[in-house]
């Protein structure tokens, strides 16, 4: 512990002099050394983070140097034991960094040339002509539900309130829900059936699709109170998803879509710059099998390099 002590406390003292000053109070000495590599004081004093101080210090300064003795130990072992494939190891590596570098002068791309939001009428458009795409998992619906308790003696005026087509009548209903603080639930938008459901005393255990193509006002007693409901619309599983169901991932291809344009856009500017300037060659491949006399006739002088 005093040794981890004494690296915190010299961490702190090198984060706050100067690199000259420390280097001659405290010399070139590491922190601690693996093999033939060592962690200086420099750099665990750069893994510090601002304002750290104290027991803080201590605690992170010693993780800080445990892990590093770690890693170097578990870098060691993997050059012993995978040295045989060192060739395989530096192929993924470099692999890996042209796959990064791509990935970044692509994202460059998209920065600089990507311009244009997704239009309303690009989703409308994309959603008219890609319907079957779209199908829903689960049934929807519209309607409404209102939740009195049983001794409200004018249910049935209630009910025929709701069976009635007029809107003006639907208002006069709303109001007199509102005036009696009824419990009224509208579903104007396009909702999960289960969700619908949920507002009702029913069986978890059924479907209750017979519900789907009723447009009947029905009630339940339950628990002295009626729920009285109506499903306006529905649209049932297999069927057109709604457009705004389907807008977020619509937005999604057509994004996609973009960005595959914009790169594909580079990518033969690219090509057609290097060729105007001569950098690309082009070589017709040769064949490793001998050909037959036709085939032969046939690639003629196709072994020629050809320039663009």
């Amino acid at each position: 512990m005093k040794f981890f002590k004494k690296i915190a406390i010299v961490a702190l003292l090198l984060a706050a002099s100067s690199c000259r000053e420390t280097s001659i109070i405290f010399g070139p000495e590491p922190v601690a050394k693996v093999g033939r590599k060592t962690l200086s004081v420099e750099e665990v004093t750069a893994a510090l983070p601002k304002g750290i101080t104290g027991a803080d210090s201590l605690n992170y300064v010693e993780t800080l140097v445990e892990r590093w003795i770690v890693r170097q130990l578990k870098l060691q072992e993997a050059e012993l034991i995978f040295s045989s494939s060192e060739q395989d190891i530096d192929r993924m590596v470099e692999e890996y960094r042209q796959s990064l570098l791509i990935r970044k002068v692509e994202q460059h791309y998209l920065d600089t040339q990507m311009n244009g939001e997704i239009t309303d009428a690009d989703i409308e458009e994309y959603y008219n002509g890609h319907k079957n795409d779209f199908r829903l998992a689960a049934p929807v619906v519209k309607g409404y539900i209102v939740a009195f308790p049983d001794q409200f003696r004018r249910r049935e005026w209630l009910l025929s309130m709701m069976r009635s087509p007029k809107a003006e009548v639907f208002k006069d209903f709303e109001q007199v829900c509102l005036k009696n603080n009824f419990r009224l639930t509208k579903f104007d938008e396009w909702t999960d059936f289960a969700e619908f459901k949920s507002y009702l005393p029913l069986l978890r255990q059924s479907a209750h699709e017979e519900l789907l193509a009723d447009r009947s006002v029905r009630q339940i007693h339950h628990d002295r109170s009626y729920y009285c409901f109506r499903v306006t619309d529905a649209l049932k599983a297999g069927d057109t998803m709604p457009l705004f169901m389907a807008r977020e991932n619509i937005v999604r291809i057509l994004t996609k879509r973009r960005q595959e344009e914009v790169i594909r856009h580079e990518e033969e500017r690219m090509v057609g710059n290097a060729e105007q300037n001569g950098l690309i060659k082009r070589y017709t491949a040769v064949p490793e099998q001998p050909l037959s006399e036709s085939d032969s006739v046939k690639v003629g002088s196709a072994q020629q390099p050809t320039t663009k």
